[in-house]
């Protein structure tokens, strides 16, 4: 996939990124409804001298989910313990590190929903009653030793919600879903970073940066990236509308802000497969991508925008991305 919109950050791209990141939800721009409803939320929590309920956070890539959780340690003073769910594969791993919480603590868990069972099925414990039980030993001289935690709250970040088992979905107080950024939400996003690189950026340049990003302040972040670099070396550093044109077209990010990879997934249902519906894993095939890639990072985007439809038989191309391309749709 093409690096500027991978859905994976390179190390470079994350220290960019932290550079960028708002500190307190004052700052956090976009998704007002979320960052109201989380304010709330910690100020009762406060007030109530108790750690605040467990929080999850699904959404697509890229909108600010380790943002949030980020904000939520810091506005209630807490420390921040961070891992991700792939790296959780028994339910030991997981005890470890809910035994070694302190009280208050914030516990981030990056795609929960790629946690093994066995730690799933720990954490239901623990969330609620915040104690774990710890099987020592094997066989028949096996038992069980109760370990009490400190209070502490969970936050848990999903870009698969569906793919949660209930009891770990129900045990979260409060889920927010995070929703694609507008245009003018974007195009404040990218304003705050150009001001905050000291960067020479005219309005109308950050607009067409913002058009093009998505809905996904990720996105914008690092298209702003590629296109300072480009002005560096092309444009004495000032980011004008014609410097920002001629470094997305560089990058290939069309109009509507689609990719290579959009592209050839939409040239695959067009020509490849003449129109006609087309399965997940088939199409996966067809373009040499994982499915998953397909399914959660670049499928949402072209839903939202209407140039794709799912049918009960597979994947189709609508009328709308037809046009887009210049190709004939079959009679």
């Amino acid at each position: 996939m093409n690096d500027i919109l991978s859905p994976s950050p390179s190390e470079s791209d994350l220290a960019f990124e932290s550079a960028l990141r708002p500190a307190s939800l004052a700052e956090f721009i976009g998704q007002d409804n979320v960052s109201k409803q989380l304010g709330l939320l910690l100020k009762a929590a406060s007030l109530q001298n108790r750690a605040p309920d467990h929080i999850l956070l699904a959404g697509p890539p890229g909108l600010g989910k380790t943002t949030l959780a980020m904000i939520v340690a810091s506005e209630i003073g807490a420390g921040l313990r961070v891992t991700s769910g792939p790296t959780i594969q028994h339910a030991g791993d997981l005890a470890a590190i809910l035994s070694s919480l302190s009280s208050g603590e914030v516990l981030f868990i990056d795609e929960i929903h790629r946690m093994a069972r066995p730690a799933e099925e720990l954490l239901y414990l623990a969330m609620e009653d915040f104690r774990v039980d710890v099987m020592v030993g094997k066989g028949v001289g096996a038992s069980s030793i109760s370990l009490d935690l400190e209070p502490f709250t969970l936050v848990g970040a999903t870009t698969r919600s569906g793919m949660l088992p209930n009891p770990l979905r129900d045990r979260f107080g409060y889920t927010a879903n995070l929703e694609f950024y507008g245009h003018e939400d974007l195009a404040t996003v990218l304003a705050r970073a150009a001001k905050q690189l000291a960067l020479d950026a005219h309005e109308d340049a950050i607009g067409l940066i913002a058009s093009r990003s998505r809905g996904t302040p990720r996105v914008a972040n690092r298209l702003l990236r590629r296109v300072r670099d480009f002005a560096l070396v092309d444009g004495a550093g000032e980011i004008t509308t014609d410097v920002a044109q001629r470094a997305l077209e560089l990058y290939e990010v069309d109009s509507l802000g689609l990719d290579r990879l959009d592209k050839q997934i939409l040239e695959a249902l067009i020509v490849k497969f003449q129109g006609k519906p087309v399965g997940l894993s088939t199409l996966a095939v067809a373009i040499g991508e994982e499915p998953d890639t397909i399914e959660s990072v670049v499928e949402p985007y072209l839903l939202r925008e209407g140039l794709i439809q799912r049918t009960t038989k597979g994947r189709q191309a609508t009328s709308l991305a037809y046009r887009h391309l210049g190709a004939s749709e079959p009679s």
